[in-house]
């Protein structure tokens, strides 16, 4: 505890754009990995004759990606007092994922036979354990590196980085098509453990470095962790989210027909989400300047108006003018989510609440995916 004490003691004016960008680097590569999934996950399954098992797979994974971010947050804050840093978990965690990238790569260059094709499902549940074990640890580091004032612009940053690669899925999935499964995992455990190391090289350097700025206040923190709070936090941003990847192509692309000249939805989609990466920074000027708590339930509630109406109008340019303001909406969400939920946090309990907020984000993807698979 006395290396944390000493590191988190003082203040520092500046983001840490090094460890910034490597996070944002294996936060690309988990969202690369997570395409790559949910691309090859029904392919392999109809490959090797498990299409039976295809609802129970879905329920395994919604309980494990809502289960499995908390508990990881409770060992990487054990060893925040124990060894002075959460990194054991998080190269733990990405250790074992490359391992299974790699595992799923040779069992299909193998072309596995029908006793030894059953590790196949065996591999998948221990991918998605892999994958949920260090994504929030690795993600809490961002309080490390960036003052407490500039948590927004730094999220905006790991915002424009994923929304940036959803923008690209039509390309990364032509491409993981023309590679072939075992390729594509094979380079998904490599780019894994890359950006993994150097997250873990260039924030471990934080800690040995006798100039090293700290960005939070070590301090007998008596205040309870809102848990409740935090896990709403994350509901919301994942039933949005959940709505914009679900339901929006087939539904802007149907009403919106006639006036894109039958485009494809995913590429309205992929135009939503490249706006939303253009006006993050922006956006997070303003959470700055009214808040997070302001600006994360204004957000929340005007991108719950424009669910609904999107659902229910059919004028085309209102349409537009919708999916304009819901893009503005669930960036300003997307931007604020995160810092509020970290500041509402107990000290000691920083990286278990950053995992209630990614299972509160992961709820409402796991219950449409099951419904959608009944």
């Amino acid at each position: 505890m006395n290396a944390l004490a000493s590191f988190e003691s003082g203040r520092s004016e500046e983001i840490e754009w090094k460890q910034l960008w490597s996070l944002a680097a294996l936060y690309a590569s988990i969202v690369i990995g997570w395409i790559a999934y949910h691309n090859y996950q029904p392919k392999l399954l109809t490959q090797f004759n498990f299409t039976e098992f295809s609802l129970l797979l879905l329920i395994v994974q919604g309980v494990i990606l809502a289960i499995t971010p908390p508990i990881a947050g409770k060992l990487g804050d054990r060893f925040r007092f124990q060894q002075g840093h959460r990194l054991p978990i998080i190269s733990a965690g990405i250790s074992f994922a490359a391992m299974i990238f790699m595992s799923v790569a040779f069992t299909l260059f193998a072309n596995p036979n029908e006793v030894f094709k059953w590790i196949l499902p065996i591999l998948i549940i221990f991918w998605l354990i892999a994958m949920s074990i260090f994504t929030s640890p690795a993600l809490s580091t961002l309080e490390l590196f960036t003052p407490v004032e500039k948590l927004p612009r730094a999220m905006a940053i790991l915002t424009i980085v994923a929304n940036l690669v959803y923008s690209l899925e039509p390309v990364i999935i032509d491409l993981i098509d023309y590679l072939g499964a075992p390729i594509t995992f094979m380079i998904g455990g490599v780019a894994v453990f890359a950006s993994g190391y150097a997250l873990q090289k260039n924030s471990l350097s934080l800690f040995k470095s006798n100039e090293a700025k700290p960005k939070t206040e070590f301090k007998l923190d008596t205040q309870r962790s809102e848990y409740g709070f935090i896990l709403i936090c994350g509901i919301s941003l994942g039933f949005v989210t959940t709505m914009l990847f679900n339901y929006f192509p087939s539904l802007l692309g149907a009403k919106l027909s006639s006036l894109t000249n039958g485009l494809d939805g995913k590429w309205l989609l992929v135009a939503m989400l490249v706006f939303s990466a253009v006006v993050s920074l922006p956006i997070s000027n303003s959470v700055n300047k009214y808040g997070t708590l302001k600006t994360f339930w204004v957000s929340t509630v005007v991108s719950l108006i424009c669910l609904g109406l999107l659902f229910s109008i059919n004028s085309q340019w209102l349409l537009l003018l919708t999916m304009l303001i819901f893009t503005i909406s669930f960036t300003t969400q997307s931007v604020s989510s995160l810092p509020l939920a970290i500041g509402r946090a107990n000290y000691y309990e920083k990286v278990y609440c950053v995992g209630i907020f990614f299972s509160g984000v992961a709820i409402p993807d796991g219950i449409v995916e099951v419904i959608q698979g009944l």
